[in-house]
């Protein structure tokens, strides 16, 4: 179960790998303070994605965590999720915020460069996304993301998340640029992990680590 008080420092979002059980996803949010829960559609068709959804929005939810539904936003309103998370083009981004963002938090990403990510700020998303689902393959959080992540968290009030690593020490760097989140998927749900303890692992790291918003130094 999630802290009734929120941590003030850099909190985990989860993403559910392509593959996953919905009862492993529910594990892993028992471990421990979980912002939120973003879930890929991969290559589910929309009935199996819709059932996905449906199977751990309730859960989650209860637990106080918030539920993003990847790119559907019809999924999204009949799973009962609190978001969407869309990757697309500005003008795109832009339609879907004025039609939904007053029902649903619309979040995005997908960007690799300063202009591009300052492009889509342009459409007052709720969060900016630096790395990319399914390619939190090695140890360490991509270079690029951990630069875009310090450089937004420094220029930008919009939120942003940044993937980590492999390795569940990875969140530790990504907290240490200032980014408000930090994206944990395969350090949680490698085979014969315990989802769960890494989920609680995850924030011993950053209670005892990670920089305090509003500090100084």
């Amino acid at each position: 179960m999630n802290p009734t008080e929120i941590p003030n420092r850099c909190r985990v979002v989860l993403i559910a790998p392509e593959g996953v059980a919905p009862q492993r996803v529910i594990e892993a949010l028992s471990g421990g303070d979980v912002a939120s829960l973003i879930l890929p559609q991969w290559g589910m068709d929309d009935d199996a994605f819709q059932k996905f959804a449906e199977a751990i929005v309730p859960t989650a939810q209860a637990s106080g965590v918030a539920v993003m539904v990847g790119g559907d936003v019809r999924i999204a309103a009949r799973a009962k999720a609190d978001g969407i998370h869309i990757e697309t083009n500005r003008a795109s981004l832009e339609e879907v915020i004025e039609k939904h963002q007053a029902k649903l938090m619309v979040g995005t990403g997908g960007v690799t460069t300063r202009d591009d990510a300052l492009e889509l700020g342009e459409a007052r998303p709720d969060y900016m996304f630096f790395g990319r689902f399914g390619y939190d393959t090695k140890p360490e959080p991509h270079p690029r993301n951990l630069k875009l992540g310090g450089w937004w968290s420094e220029m930008v009030q919009i939120p942003c998340i940044v993937m980590a690593g492999s390795e569940m020490q990875s969140v530790v760097e990504v907290a240490r640029t200032g980014a408000d989140f930090v994206a944990v998927s395969a350090a949680v749900f490698a085979e014969g992990v315990d989802a769960a303890k890494t989920i609680a692992q995850a924030n011993e790291l950053l209670d005892s680590e990670a920089p305090r918003f509003g500090d100084e130094n």
